[in-house]
């Protein structure tokens, strides 16, 4: 295994940090990193927003499910999907471009998803711990007046970044599903009952398959947040109908 599988292997989310900056060299490494990501057309059809104010960090770990942690990283990037700038320019060159659609929004984030993961690799070969927030997508109203967010720029990911505490560096990766279940060759394959069981088995334990799936359905698929993800998502598709 080389030195960059087993940091993907290795990776996990960083919640806690020490009292540590991140250099302005190296916040840069991880920007121009992500900036090389693959892109559809070599469009870069995402925008990146570096919070560097302290009041605004503030406001976002509120808005993003009070989770404080968001405050007191060193780093904070948010990747938007941007279907507004190309038009733009269009419109800049005297074209006359039809409005950006849901095809457009489902390709701009993938780019975007694309390149936060690229500011991941980066900061983790910095030894850089990093979390994905994907609250950002929630509370559509506040984050587009926090974040000046014009009609057709959607905040995708929001990366937050900083160095491990020990605890962390420490705490045990939570393990993934077998490999078999994940990949599917061909064409896609519905899992019957007991693979899905045995899929699940690690991660159920002794609480069993059953009551595992129970909380987990209560905690996070009709959770209030996951309520509040998907009306803010449907107002932003909104724009793109």
């Amino acid at each position: 295994m080389n030195e960059i599988i087993a940091s993907l292997h290795a990776r996990k989310s960083v919640r806690a940090y020490l009292d540590k900056p991140v250099s302005p060299e190296e916040k840069r490494a991880i920007l121009e990193s992500a900036c090389q990501a693959p892109t559809a057309g070599n469009q870069q059809l995402y925008t990146i927003i570096d919070v560097t104010d302290q009041q605004l960090k503030d406001q976002l770990a509120v808005s993003c499910d009070n989770q404080p942690f968001i405050a007191a990283a060193p780093l904070v990037l948010i990747f938007c999907a941007d279907c507004r700038k190309w038009m733009s320019a269009y419109l800049e060159a005297g074209q006359s471009p039809r409005r950006p659609g849901a095809g457009d929004l489902l390709l701009a984030t993938t780019d975007a998803a694309i390149a936060a993961q690229n500011a991941v690799v980066a900061a983790e070969s910095l030894g850089i711990g990093s979390c994905y927030i994907g609250d950002i997508l929630e509370q559509r109203e506040t984050h587009q007046a926090l974040l000046n967010l014009p009609k057709y720029v959607v905040p995708v990911v929001m990366l937050v970044f900083g160095y491990p505490t020990e605890q962390q560096q420490s705490r045990r990766k939570p393990d993934r599903c077998a490999m078999e279940h994940i990949v599917h060759e061909n064409a896609y394959r519905d899992m019957d009952g007991q693979e899905l069981r045995e899929m699940f088995a690690a991660r159920a334990g002794d609480k069993g398959f059953d009551d595992y799936m129970a909380a987990f359905c209560q905690r996070k698929y009709t959770s209030d947040f996951a309520v509040e993800m998907s009306r803010s998502v449907a107002a932003y598709l909104k724009d793109f109908e």
